[in-house]
This record gives C-alpha cells, sequence and structure tokens, in this order.
C-alpha cells in the first residue's frame, strides 16, 4: 500500500518516531503500521522498518501483510530459508494471497531458478486482477533467462493493460535490440504511435532504431515529433544533434546541443559534441573553448580530455598535448587511451624513455595490442635496451605466435648480442612466416643486415 505524504498521514510517522524516542509504546491499527514500514523501505531505512515491523506483529500477531513486509526484510538480507519457513506458514493461512507467491518467486529467483519463479508467478496472475506488476516480474525473470522472445512478450503484455507504462516501453525495445531486430522494433513503435500519437518517448526510440539502421532523415523526424509531443525532451534534442552531425549540418547540431544547456544543467556530452561540431566547421577558437568547458564540467570524462589532447595533437603543439595528456593521467591513472596518447606525444617529442614508460604502463593495464608491444619494443632497441627489448617481443610472441614482424625483430636482437643460432632461428622463422617484412632487418638493425651470415640468409629462397 503507498504512503501519501498528506499531513492525515504523516501523523502515523511523527506519533511513530515520537514513539522510538520516548519509549512510550502508543497503538496503530495494521494498515498504519503498513504504511510506516512501507514509508521506511521506500526511504532505505532498513533498521528503522524492522523495528515498526516488530512494534506492529506485537500489536497485531495474525496479521498477514505485516508479516509479509518480514519476509521481505528476510529476503532483502539474504536470509532466505527463514523466508520461505515463515511463507510456508502464511501459505497455509492464506493460500490465495498473491503476494505471497510474488515474494517466493522473489526468493527462487535470489537462487537463480528463474523458471521456477516464473511458474510461481504466473500461479499470482490467476489469483488478481491487478496484472501488470506481475507481469513486469515475468519479463525480468525471462531478462535473467536470456528469453528475450518470451520477455518481450510480457513487457508487451504490461503496454496493453498501461499504455503509459514507459519502463515496459523501454524493455521492449532493449528486447528488440538484443535481438538485432531493428526492423521489427520500427514496425512495434509505429503500431504503439497510430494508438498513442504523443508519446514523446515513442518517437524518441523510433528515432534511435532508424539511426541504428542509418536512415537519418527518417530519424530526424521521429525526434522532431517528440520534441512536438514534449518540447523540454533533452534526450530528443542530443540524438537529433547527433543525426544532425552524420549528415554534416553542424550548425544545426550545435543549435539542437544549445537548447539543452538551457534546458538543465549543462552536460559534459553536449559541451564536447559543440566542440566537435566547431572543430568540423575549422573554428578552432570556439572548439577548444567548448573542450575546456567539457573538462571543467565533468573533469573524469575521459573524452574530454582525449579530445583536447588530440585537438593540439593535430595542430603539432606537443608541449600542450602532453600537459592536457598529463592532467588526465593525474586524474585516472589506469585509462589505458591516456597512456597511449602519452606514449605517442612524447615519442614525437623525441622522450623516448618518457613514451617506453607509457607503453610498458599500457601493457600493465591489460592493453595486448600488436602495434603496444612493436612501439615499446622498437624504444627499448633506439634505448640501447636489447634484452629489455628481446622479453617483450617474447613475451609478445606468447600473443602473437608466428608473427613476422615480431620474428624479424628478435632476429635482429639476438644478432646484435652475438647470439647467431638463435638469430638464425628467428630470422629463417620471419622469412617463411612473411619475407615483405624482411625490411625491418635494414631498418632497425642496418650494421646487423650487412652481415654476410645475414645477407645470405635474407638471399635464401623460401
Amino acid at each position: 500500500m503507498e504512503f501519501s505524504y498528506n499531513d492525515n498521514d504523516n501523523l502515523p510517522i511523527i506519533k511513530f518516531e515520537s514513539m522510538l524516542k520516548t519509549n512510550h509504546v502508543l497503538f496503530f491499527d495494521s494498515e498504519e503500521f503498513e504504511n510506516i514500514i512501507h514509508h521506511y523501505l521506500n526511504e532505505g531505512k532498513i533498521n528503522i522498518a524492522k523495528k515498526a515491523i516488530k512494534f506492529g506483529l506485537d500489536q497485531h500477531p495474525t496479521s498477514i501483510n505485516l508479516r509479509l513486509f518480514k519476509v521481505e526484510i528476510f529476503v532483502f538480507e539474504d536470509k532466505l530459508d527463514d523466508a520461505d519457513t515463515l511463507l510456508h506458514e502464511l501459505y497455509n493461512l492464506d493460500p490465495f494471497n498473491e503476494e505471497i507467491y510474488i515474494q517466493k518467486a522473489n526468493i527462487l529467483s535470489k537462487r537463480n531458478d528463474h523458471l521456477k519463479a516464473i511458474e510461481v508467478l504466473k500461479k499470482a496472475v490467476e489469483l488478481t486482477n491487478d496484472v501488470v506488476d506481475l507481469y513486469a516480474l515475468i519479463g525480468m525473470e525471462y531478462l535473467f533467462l536470456d528469453q528475450f522472445e518470451n520477455a518481450k512478450t510480457y513487457f508487451i503484455k504490461c503496454l496493453e493493460h498501461d499504455i503509459n507504462d514507459y519502463s515496459a516501453l523501454y524493455n521492449v525495445i532493449y528486447c528488440f535490440e538484443y535481438l538485432n531486430d531493428n526492423e521489427a522494433a520500427i514496425t512495434f513503435l509505429n503500431t504503439f504511435l497510430d494508438k498513442n500519437p504523443y508519446c514523446e518517448v515513442a518517437w524518441h526510440q523510433l528515432g534511435k532504431q532508424y539511426f541504428v539502421l542509418k536512415e537519418y532523415n527518417k530519424a530526424l523526424s521521429a525526434y522532431d515529433f517528440a520534441i512536438i509531443s514534449d518540447d523540454t525532451f533533452v534526450g530528443a534534442y542530443l540524438e537529433r544533434g547527433k543525426v544532425l552531425e552524420k549528415l554534416k549540418r553542424y550548425n544545426d547540431a550545435i543549435e539542437n546541443y544549445k537548447i539543452t544547456l538551457n534546458l538543465e544543467d549543462p552536460t559534459s556530452f553536449a559541451l564536447l559534441r559543440i566542440g566537435k561540431c566547431y572543430e568540423k566547421l575549422k573554428n578552432e577558437d570556439l572548439a577548444v573553448q567548448y573542450y575546456y568547458k567539457t573538462v571543467h564540467e565533468d573533469p573524469m570524462l575521459d573524452k574530454g580530455w582525449i579530445a583536447i589532447t588530440k585537438f593540439f595533437n593535430k595542430k603539432q603543439n606537443y608541449q600542450k598535448a602532453l600537459y592536457y595528456i598529463n592532467k588526465a593521467i593525474n586524474l585516472d591513472t589506469e585509462n589505458v587511451i591516456y597512456w597511449k596518447l602519452y606514449s605517442q606525444i612524447n615519442q614525437r617529442l623525441g622522450l623516448f624513455e618518457e613514451a617506453e614508460r607509457g607503453y610498458k604502463k599500457t601493457l600493465e593495464l591489460g592493453n595486448y595490442e600488436l602495434n603496444t608491444w612493436l612501439s615499446r619494443g622498437d624504444l627499448l632497441i633506439k634505448l640501447g635496451e636489447p634484452q629489455a627489448a628481446i622479453y617483450n617481443f617474447e613475451q609478445a610472441a606468447e600473443f602473437y605466435p608466428e608473427n613476422a614482424e615480431l620474428e624479424y625483430r628478435l632476429a635482429g636482437l639476438y644478432f646484435s648480442i652475438n647470439e647467431n643460432d638463435k638469430g638464425t632461428f628467428y630470422l629463417k622463422n620471419g622469412l617463411k612466416h612473411n619475407r615483405e617484412y624482411n625490411f625491418i632487418i635494414e631498418e632497425l638493425f642496418p650494421i646487423i643486415s650487412k652481415r654476410i651470415l645475414v645477407k645470405n640468409l635474407l638471399k635464401t629462397n623460401p
């Protein structure tokens, strides 16, 4: 039972809290206790709700609804066996109470027995005329099982009973998207809009489906109708801006993003997109101004720091690019993209030790792209650290076996430390897997490439 917040309904709360402070036990009828408990559960004040349940059951020990609240607390605290025992007692007292079935299904769901939970919920449907919440619960259980077709069926049932159930609408579209069935989603939404033509959420979702299919003009029309239905719908303006960017209508996109800044507090997403649009329009002053605003609004948004770093990188202002990527790293030392940019910029500045450190950090964070291994290893060669370079490339070879680019590098390194057998082994492997990469020897190891042994191996036919 929902708690009402008018003055009369607040009286039991005030009275109950007064009782807690004074330790004078006051009487409440069972319905008042239900409202009090419901209030504290909604507030997330579980301990006070538990006290209310105890006082309620002391005064009304036979109340099934109050005992069901106790079950709910047991489930919340993962005391599932206690909840099950109490539910069994309540079932014997009132076998036609749908709330008992709902709580039973909740327990089964927490035990990952979703099929059994669905079976129990379907029994509850037979006991009540208020089926919408039950359909939603069944739909969620099917989602847990990744049975998206079945889930979709039950969320659609929710909409058939309440056309304004936007939660169900979002879930229906989620199922269509997971099934990669955008065409069917469009058909469903158009049918839905025939019945509810001013539903801004449906128009918004329709626009997103057209966007995925790259039908940008249709997406634009859908967002237009979403805005006609609700001219304060921020999400529609943002999505409309994205479509206008795809259509290269950057000034129109900026206008849409700026509308959102006036409708609510500025979002880093809108500020970033405005900056991107200005950059496309070659208005660099305004572009960088909005990138500054983006990182000021949300310092943890990596896309903002990446945008401003790449902006100065493109302008070959590497010192400024390095300044901003260092600021980004200070905020988030675990961001792989930051470290890769850090390495690339330092490399362009000729700061090879710093660049190598960045690539090493990138690998430590789990970015095992071949190019990262190659870039780090080549820097180690340049820094005169052949053993470290060998170790780097041998690690890389575990992820990329029989890779010619790695094998030529290992060949050159082993020849450089006069381990000719290993050098020969890797050079033969490199030639076997891809002769076209043999220029690596001459490029990275020009002195080694002039050795007679190496020249002869390079001339050998596969």
